[in-house]
């Protein structure tokens, strides 16, 4: 599965004011266009065949030419969703150019295998993008490996000043270091003997 021809954007029903996430990806060399709410999963495939023939519906070039139609309409707000029993009624776009596919719901094995196909799209997707900006991470499984060996590096010593702490002597105070404690008068014991 190519991560890099996936595309995530958030799609609000404007009905129940839910959120969702509308995602599309190659998978098994079909195109999907896909509607989550993290729950159930509703979903469209198209093989290459049923994909000229959308493009031609809808005037498209190429498929990329509607991942980029949904991403923009989804930066400037104009997707929506509109939910019915088993089915869910994707729109991009408004007027005469406005894009319209319906999405069949998935059954409960099937949209956990796909949520979680989701997820790891989204995790490899944000990985690819952290070393595309040079932030350094660490790989779970190098340091899960580091742990089982028992392999810790060292911390360096000399890394910053280190402060010393006093030991605080038996009766001082916390608030005021500098002074004692103030024991609680006993009172004066009177013998009635005298």
């Amino acid at each position: 599965m190519d991560v890099s021809q996936t595309s995530y954007c958030t799609v609000l029903d404007k009905n129940s004011q839910c959120q969702f996430i509308c995602y599309t990806c190659r998978k098994n060399g079909a195109f999907n266009i896909c509607l989550t709410d993290a729950a159930d999963v509703w979903s469209m495939e198209y093989t290459e065949d049923q994909l000229k023939q959308f493009r031609q519906k809808f005037a498209l070039k190429s498929t990329e030419d509607y991942t980029l139609k949904l991403r923009s309409a989804c930066g400037s707000g104009d997707v929506s969703v509109v939910m019915h029993e088993s089915s869910a009624e994707l729109h991009v776009g408004s007027g005469p150019a406005a894009l319209s596919v319906t999405l069949l719901r998935l059954d409960g094995p099937q949209a956990t295998e796909e949520l979680k196909e989701l997820l790891f799209r989204m995790a490899d997707s944000l990985a690819q993008l952290d070393s595309e900006c040079g932030s350094p991470s660490v790989s779970p499984v190098k340091n899960h490996q580091r742990r089982a060996t028992g392999f810790e590096p060292r911390q360096q010593q000399n890394c910053a000043p280190s402060v010393t702490v006093k030991k605080r002597l038996p009766g001082a105070s916390l608030i005021n270091p500098g002074t004692k404690k103030k024991r609680q008068a006993t009172g004066v014991a009177f013998d009635d003997d005298d």
